[in-house]
């Protein structure tokens, strides 16, 4: 192979050889012998300083940089050449050196786990396992990616005619909630996307929402997915905060519309339980059937999740991730370069986990106090207000900031709030931003469309509302202005 690249570039065919090397991933310690690992390093070395390279020219250089001598002196390269009838064959002979650098890495990174098992340092074996399939699934991740831009180019049009053909198709996958898909158009693959709020806002039931219509390929309402003919989508979820049987009682008391408040405490009625009791048996059925797999693991190691999310994309199709939530991830790489790094590393592996696998994954994540502490009445929450790092907001494709005026001192009273939820998109890299009203209902956790009635019952009490305080203002008002006001 190095007499190829000799050939090459002495027949005047501007290093083609070394070019070929470089796209399929070869690099010095692709070479065993050191002595060939060095005389490859210094072609390197006298590309990138556009030098001219020729037998005469390297070993020039090779005793510019006192290595003459490490690759057995001037008759080496000249046996090269001897040795190479022609540079025809040079990919033939770059696939040689790949796939014997390839089989060196598997067997170091076998001898490595080995290792491990037998060290007795009291790991446990999951954690083993998910470094080991890391490892082993990264050797093949390090080998450059040829796109055939045809192929590409061809796929994209299909999906752009499969949108012209279906009247009201969107491009990614499905939220269930009409007015948020209006926005993002979907959860598109490959995009991380961040749901952030404070404390016990929902950001948890919202993402189990759209986890749960996702599965069932319908919407919040019911309603199959328009052009999939209600096909489910199987959806894994990292649950770091809730265990499974939490997550799953508030799944199953939000779909058959129950208190599970009212449950817990004994408080419904001989008259409600059977009601309940039917509701509650239809949606247990219906959420069997959902393609849903939930890992309640916690304080899982960032690789380690990233290794299991492989597994189950291969055993089972996902088509989308939810991560509840961020920042109860863990980074060991990182956990000592404090927690700014280590969250910033999480987020970037977690992008990298979306990109490796083409499908959307949802992350949760919290906010810090800022936006309570600004002055601002409405405590309106920005990107800057992520907690613990910068880079979530860099990181992802989409953020979305979930609050609800109920929760907020200055409209805590309203009536007309006490449902609403706001989820503002403030950030979307394909897509429009702003603010998409929902309705939350706080005794089922659950969230719901908000619906032009709902709009207009809003206004209608806001306006209400207005004149019952001007009422209460006209008796302390002077009779001469009172009498101006009417003639006015």
């Amino acid at each position: 192979m190095l007499g190829s690249i000799l050939l090459d570039a002495e027949s005047g065919e501007d290093l083609r050889v070394l070019d070929l090397c470089l796209t399929n991933g070869l690099e010095p310690d692709s070479f065993y012998d050191p002595r060939n690992r060095i005389l490859f390093e210094t072609l390197l070395e006298m590309s990138r300083a556009t030098q001219p390279v020729d037998a005469v020219t390297l070993n020039v250089k090779l005793r510019e940089t006192g290595r003459i001598e490490a690759v057995g002196g001037v008759t080496v390269v000249e046996s090269l050449l001897a040795s190479t009838p022609t540079s025809a064959h040079a990919e033939y002979y770059i696939d040689i050196v790949r796939q014997k650098h390839l089989l060196r890495k598997l067997i170091n990174t076998a001898r490595e786990t080995e290792r491990k098992c037998f060290s007795g340092d009291g790991r446990n074996a999951d954690v083993i396992l998910g470094e080991a399939e890391t490892a082993f699934l990264g050797i093949g991740g390090e080998a450059s990616v040829k796109t055939d831009w045809k192929s590409a180019v061809d796929r994209t049009f299909k999906s752009i005619e499969r949108l012209f053909e279906s009247k009201g198709m969107i491009e990614g996958l499905p939220t269930g909630f009409q007015h948020v898909d209006e926005k993002l158009l979907g959860l598109k693959k490959s995009e991380m996307i961040v749901i952030a709020a404070r404390p016990s806002v929902g950001k948890t039931s919202f993402a189990m929402n759209i986890a749960e219509c996702v599965a069932m390929g319908r919407d919040i309402n019911g309603r199959k997915f328009e052009g999939e003919n209600g096909r489910p989508h199987p959806v894994l979820i990292f649950s770091l905060e809730m265990d499974v049987d939490s997550l799953t009682k508030r799944m199953l008391c939000g779909r058959a519309h129950v208190s599970s408040w009212r449950i817990s405490r004994n408080l419904m009625v001989q008259s409600e339980k059977a009601g309940a009791t039917a509701a509650l048996i239809r949606a247990a059925g219906e959420l069997k059937q959902a393609p849903i797999y939930i890992d309640d693991a916690s304080g899982l190691d960032i690789s380690d999740l990233r290794a299991r999310a492989r597994r189950m994309k291969r055993q089972h199709g996902i088509e989308l991730i939810v991560i509840d939530y961020l920042q109860l991830c863990q980074c060991r790489e990182a956990s000592k370069q404090g927690r700014q790094i280590e969250v910033s590393r999480i987020s970037g592996q977690i992008k990298s986990m979306a990109k490796e696998l083409q499908i959307p994954v949802i992350v949760l994540s919290q906010l810090s106090r800022a936006n309570e502490q600004r002055g601002d009445k409405n405590e309106v929450p920005k990107l800057s207000d992520l907690r613990d790092s910068g880079a979530i907001e860099q990181d992802a494709d989409v953020v979305m900031m979930l609050r609800r005026p109920s929760m907020v001192r200055a409209t805590r009273d309203n009536v007309d709030t006490q449902n609403l939820a706001i989820v503002d998109v403030a950030k979307h890299r394909n897509g429009e931003t702003g603010d998409v009203k929902m309705n939350f209902f706080r005794e089922f956790v659950r969230f719901g469309d908000r619906s032009q009635k709902d709009e207009t019952a809003e206004a209608e009490d806001v306006q209400r509302r207005m004149d019952e305080a001007e009422a209460a203002r006209m008796p302390e008002m002077h009779q001469s202005e009172i009498i101006e006001a009417e003639f006015l």
